[in-house]
């Protein structure tokens, strides 16, 4: 049952992790484990952190658009696999044990991190793509997106390395893009929780009314700020969200 107290605690929850997301991905290291702290069920926690996530990279990617960081035609492609890619990773989840991604992802991701740090010029400008838009997503869309649907920490800031390394996009506009796909597999990985009934709606919708707000703010200070400010955010949010998997993949 949803206390009266609890109303002021999900919607700060979902503000913060809104406003974290948009910027550098990771706001899942924030919700997850408040919904969890509820006592949720894994199902349900992760069927209710769909659902708020969805507000989050929903309003983050209206902004982004909004501002011309994004072109929605050009995300098309993109939008169409990470939805595929993303229900045949919600539809693996409930048949494969994750276990081997809960070890492996903290290695990929400290090799973000590592080469992030060594580039310091990595997105600061648009440099010439390395593959044809086609071909990027096909590849990314069905991985990203499945891996999503599947596990999910982190896939903001694979995506958003993909688009720097990939098409050559900078940092900022690569956030943008990043957030268009995000919102694309997290609305249909929250289908699926949706026809299993493990969604909490009360939380889930006080939740998203925050991360709404929240990516809000976050997603215009990327946009009126750049690369310098989105940087250090995006290393911070790795780094933890490094540690945190690593703690919980060899730590327990």
């Amino acid at each position: 049952m949803l206390k009266l107290w609890h109303l002021p605690l999900l919607f700060g929850t979902g503000l913060v992790a809104g406003f974290v997301d948009s910027i550098a991905g990771g706001g899942g290291l924030i919700t997850l484990p408040v919904l969890l702290s509820f006592g949720l069920d894994p199902q349900h926690a992760l069927g209710t952190n769909k659902l708020q996530a969805s507000f989050g990279s929903g309003s983050a990617s209206w902004h982004f658009a909004r501002a011309k960081t994004v072109a929605p035609k050009d995300c098309t492609r993109g939008v169409v696999l990470s939805l595929l890619g993303a229900a045949l990773g919600a539809l693996a989840v409930q048949q494969i044990d994750p276990s081997f991604l809960r070890r492996a992802i903290p290695v990929l991701l400290i090799g973000v991190a590592i080469y992030t740090m060594m580039r310091p010029r990595l997105g600061a400008e648009d440099l010439h793509p390395r593959m044809e838009r086609g071909a990027f997503y096909l590849t990314f869309g069905l991985l990203l997106g499945f891996y999503d649907g599947f596990f999910g920490p982190g896939v903001g800031t694979f995506w958003t390395m993909a688009f720097m390394l990939g098409l050559g996009f900078n940092m900022t506009r690569a956030t943008g893009y990043s957030k268009v796909m995000n919102f694309a597999s997290n609305v249909s990985s929250l289908a699926l929780f949706l026809m299993g009934g493990n969604v909490w709606f009360a939380a889930g919708l006080t939740m998203g009314v925050g991360q709404v707000l929240g990516a809000r703010l976050g997603s215009q200070m990327v946009i009126a700020r750049g690369t310098k400010f989105i940087r250090p955010v995006f290393l911070s949010v790795v780094l933890a969200l490094t540690l945190k998997l690593l703690y919980d993949a060899y730590g327990k």
